[in-house]
């Protein structure tokens, strides 16, 4: 009997999400053949669902399978919100090495005994930088008063709040009119955000702050992979850690096409001083250090000793 295999994203065809979607899918069938059918459900945003719809219809079993942000899982699995320190991974070779080392192995763990998802990869959600419609972000006094979009985490919003925006959580699905009304003035995400949902049609000037490596877990139904035949269910994993690979090398390509287009667009992208982003560092230096007291040490030995594998 032919196994359904069932993944849903939230996005359009130029995003690395997908396109690493794609990857894993291509790779499932080439692994097992017939086995499976696999049904990639690019946007369920186009079928009326909000994006974070993906995460209760993963766990229900309406899909078996789903990429989404780890901060949305934070209040049920506390642990992810060690992904969540603004300002404190300082690039994406110690934030890959945190994901794949024994820190990730963890939060995978914490994951699986807390929910019915079992966590199967971290694709790279992309570095996160500030859009604005009127002015460049470039110090406390930039943020002060102004509403900002972010996710719908409260260490996110501590964060923000510290360095003096007013944060607002609001969906993917309705972020591009949110921006483009100006219910917000600004807004923080990666750049391929930014360029393929178009924020950058009102949103003038992008500061690089940085501040954050998103991470996306790739998410499955537990209950469903557990049913599968052991040798479904070693291609799966293979597959995920094949797209693993080829997303997270999609986001990095990925920084340099936005960079290009919103430039080329007119767009301002503003690089600040180090003595500019260490001042918002700092701001946010007590809040982030709330997130991380929440934790016991052996956590954050492990949080800190893989970033420690990687040599500068």
């Amino acid at each position: 009997m032919t196994i359904k295999i069932r993944f849903g994203g939230y996005q359009g065809d130029n995003s690395v999400h997908t396109r690493g979607a794609k990857v894993f899918c291509k790779a499932l069938t080439r692994l097992v053949g017939d086995q499976v059918e696999v049904i990639f459900h690019q946007n369920i945003v186009q079928d009326g669902h909000k994006a974070s719809a993906l995460l209760s219809m993963t766990e229900s079993g309406d899909l078996e399978g789903c990429y989404f942000s780890s901060s949305y899982l934070a209040d049920r699995v506390p642990e992810l919100a060690l992904f969540d320190q603004h300002f404190a991974v300082p690039d994406r070779r110690r934030a890959y090495a945190v994901l794949d080392g024994s820190l990730g192995a963890r939060l995978a763990a914490e994951v699986e005994a807390n929910t019915n998802y079992a966590v199967l990869g971290y694709w790279d959600n992309g570095l996160r930088h500030i859009s604005a419609r009127d002015q460049a972000i470039r110090s406390l006094a930039d943020c002060t008063g102004l509403k900002l979009r972010t996710l719908a985490s409260e260490d996110h919003q501590r964060v923000f709040r510290a360095l003096g925006f007013e944060p607002m959580a609001i969906d993917v699905r309705d972020l591009p009119s949110a921006v483009a009304d100006g219910t917000v003035d600004a807004q923080e995400n990666p750049l391929t955000n930014i360029y393929n949902f178009r924020l950058h049609d009102t949103h003038r000037t992008v500061t690089l702050t940085g501040h954050l490596l998103g991470v996306a877990l790739v998410l499955f139904n537990r209950q469903a992979l557990e049913s599968w035949p052991p040798t479904v269910r070693e291609a799966v994993r293979a597959a995920v850690t094949e797209a693993t690979a080829a997303q997270r090398r999609f986001a990095e390509e990925d920084d340099d096409i936005c960079a290009a287009g919103l430039t080329a667009d007119g767009v301002t992208l503003v690089h600040l001083t180090e003595a500019e982003r260490g001042e918002l560092a700092a701001a946010a230096a007590p809040e982030v250090q709330k997130t991380r007291a929440r934790f016991g040490a052996e956590l954050i030995a492990l949080f800190e000793n893989d970033l420690a594998k990687v040599s500068l």
